[in-house]
């Protein structure tokens, strides 16, 4: 009985022994083979406008984390929209008026970003 159930996932063990060996394959053909001379305009400021190995206590506008959360307001509602759109016909009117609700939450923190100006950028 152990032994059938053990065949019948065996499939499943193979493709993520393959998927982890393939992973660790890759990291290190990329370690091997990549360059190890960084130039001045790999080491310095990207995105976030602090120079790289700074002081980790240094101040930053607080539009960064604005949109951060306009980020997540947005990937949360595509990412509970889609299920919910789904499975509509078999929660009923709670399940609607429960989804109503989060939605009406995440537009108050639309509106809160968007009054706080974090829409545009200078």
């Amino acid at each position: 009985m152990f032994f059938d159930f053990l065949l019948e996932y065996l499939s499943i063990a193979i493709f993520l022994f393959i998927a982890l060996a393939l992973s660790i394959g890759f990291i290190a053909v990329n370690f091997a083979f990549s360059p190890k001379n960084p130039d001045p305009e790999k080491l310095s400021a990207y995105e976030c406008g602090f120079e790289a190995f700074d002081s980790a206590r240094s101040e930053f506008d607080v539009r960064f984390y604005l949109v951060a959360i306009l980020f997540i307001i947005f990937d949360l509602e595509i990412a509970f929209l889609f299920p919910w759109s789904v499975s509509l016909g078999n929660i009923g009117l709670l399940g609607f008026y429960s989804m109503m609700i989060f939605l009406f939450i995440l537009t108050i923190g639309f509106i809160y970003e968007w009054k706080k100006g974090a829409l545009e950028w200078e």
